[in-house]
């Protein structure tokens, strides 16, 4: 199976039904496949052949989902750039992947000198197209297309992975089928047939993975070009937005929006979430104040396709609500010592897997791959334990993992703790340099509007809470948390700026 098996099944099905909107502008199942199709045939009268690399570097649009379509079509390897990159950044990834066209919207052009002189630069964006690009668009030339293997790639994603600097996680059709499957049957992404609000970025496998899902159900796709909480209200209620997929940063701001109250969310039927650790106050609040919403949680990495394990809504409650949940259909997942032997019920080790979903490499990376898939397993860089029932608890990195003396602290559980505070906005615990323990702890962390706190009664609450050791030794505070392009707090920077 190849995942243009969505899109067939979408137009033959749903042909008149709303697939996506751009702007006022809505099409249908039928409407879209046509274009997708003259798309593709726009890309080859380009001269951009079968297995080419072409880079998009774009916010959250309609056009988007176009591309990655029309890339299917004509067997492109797409390669997402991160909408958070320095130019640096994304000019490594243009050389890595040897793209042969980048495509930009208006957030990115006209393209910086830095990036690599590329001799097609396709402009999707909504004004004239800037001199020297190519406007994207569509033709009729006929051109036949070769049906898709499962094993060919369908992209490169760029990722920092578990080890060294930025990697392309190869993906082919069939990780990402094994993926949509799963995305449809643990997550009840796209059961609503409603419409799917790309909230989170598209270049990243968090939105990403429930794509194809979306698209086979023949469902709606909205878009919030990049994120913003008033916005994200505003386009729920204008659109009627049934499921979406929010990172614990991107719930909080929703919530603690002063006009959240005002606008109906009624419509809003499932809600995923991951991508980073969520506290247990914020899904108490999340569920509280979104009682017509059944949350479920994903777990998994751009390696995975993403998804690994699954916490649907039934367990949201008990001791099961802070676990990642059980391993998906098809993914196996073992807890594993240095040694790669297993560990016993309850105690902690590395989480591997492997399944369909687990890619196929890292691009021009053997060693790196090699060893990230030693013994057929991905190994994820994740401390994790089973219990008694088989859920996953992931505790934490092991890069981000705090030894105070010989005690090991897993800093999802300070976090959460600390985030209970009602003073709190946001937290992320880092490790900095002790004498005498080697490591203490240091908070970081955001206040909500208008609320005071010291550092003082910050650990002084945290000391009737938690294990002394468990504790913040020293707190900093920021108007903001730093942030990746998916809105993970980026732990790298706090550490930079703040572990010494």
């Amino acid at each position: 199976m190849n995942l243009l098996y969505c899109l067939r099944r979408a137009e033959q099905f749903h042909g008149s039904s709303v697939a996506s909107y751009s702007g006022d502008t809505a099409f249908t199942w039928a409407e879209f496949s046509r274009r997708v199709h003259r798309a593709a045939a726009f890309f080859r009268d380009l001269g951009i052949r079968k297995n080419d690399r072409v880079a998009v570097w774009m916010l959250n649009s309609h056009e988007y989902l176009e591309i990655y379509y029309a890339s299917l079509i004509a067997g492109i390897i797409v390669v997402p750039l991160n909408t958070r990159w320095h130019e640096n950044d994304a000019a490594f990834a243009l050389a890595d992947s040897e793209s042969c066209a980048l495509i930009l919207d208006d957030a990115f052009s006209p393209p910086s000198a830095s990036l690599p002189a590329l001799r097609r630069i396709i402009y999707a964006g909504r004004r004239a197209c800037p001199a020297g690009m190519i406007p994207y668009g569509y033709s009729d030339t006929g051109h036949c297309f070769d049906e898709p293997s499962p094993e060919d790639t369908v992209g490169l994603f760029y990722t920092s992975g578990t080890t060294g600097g930025p990697k392309g996680v190869i993906l082919s059709h069939a990780n990402l089928w094994a993926n949509t499957m799963n995305m449809a049957l643990a997550l009840s992404v796209g059961q609503t047939r409603g419409a799917w609000l790309h909230a989170a970025p598209m270049f990243h496998l968090a939105d990403l993975g429930a794509l194809h899902s979306i698209t086979a159900s023949g469902a709606t796709h909205a878009y919030l070009p990049s994120f913003q909480s008033e916005a994200f209200l505003q386009i729920v209620e204008r659109f009627r937005v049934t499921e979406t997929l929010l990172v614990p940063t991107m719930l909080s701001l929703v919530l603690n929006h002063p006009s959240f109250a005002r606008y109906d969310l009624s419509s809003l039927q499932t809600i995923a979430y991951g991508a980073s650790p969520m506290p247990l106050p914020l899904i108490e609040e999340a569920m509280s104040r979104l009682p017509h919403a059944r949350f479920h949680q994903g777990y998994g990495m751009t390696e995975t396709s993403p998804l690994l394990t699954a916490l649907d809504h039934e367990n949201h409650s008990g001791p099961t609500v802070t676990s990642a949940g059980r391993p998906v259909l098809g993914v196996e997942v073992r807890i594993v010592d240095g040694e790669d032997r297993d560990v016993p019920t309850g105690h902690s080790g590395e989480v591997i897997a492997r399944g369909a979903n687990v890619m196929q490499g890292y691009w021009k990376r053997p060693e790196i791959t090699a060893h990230v898939l030693r013994g057929g397993w991905m190994h994820t860089g994740d401390i994790g334990r089973f219990d008694e029932n088989g859920f996953v608890t992931i505790l934490d990195r092991a890069k981000d993992m705090i030894k105070p003396g010989s005690e090991n602290v897993y800093s999802p559980e300070v976090e959460s703790m600390i985030a209970a505070h009602p003073a709190v906005l946001e937290a992320a615990v880092i490790g900095v340099p002790d004498p005498k323990w080697g490591e203490a702890i240091r908070a970081v962390v955001s206040l909500r509007p208008s609320a005071a706190l010291s550092e003082a009664d910050l650990i002084l609450w945290c000391r009737g809470r938690m294990t002394h050791f468990k504790c913040p030794t020293s707190v900093v505070f920021l108007d903001a948390l730093p942030k990746s392009g998916t809105g993970k707090i980026q732990k790298n920077v706090l550490r930079e700026l703040y572990g010494r």
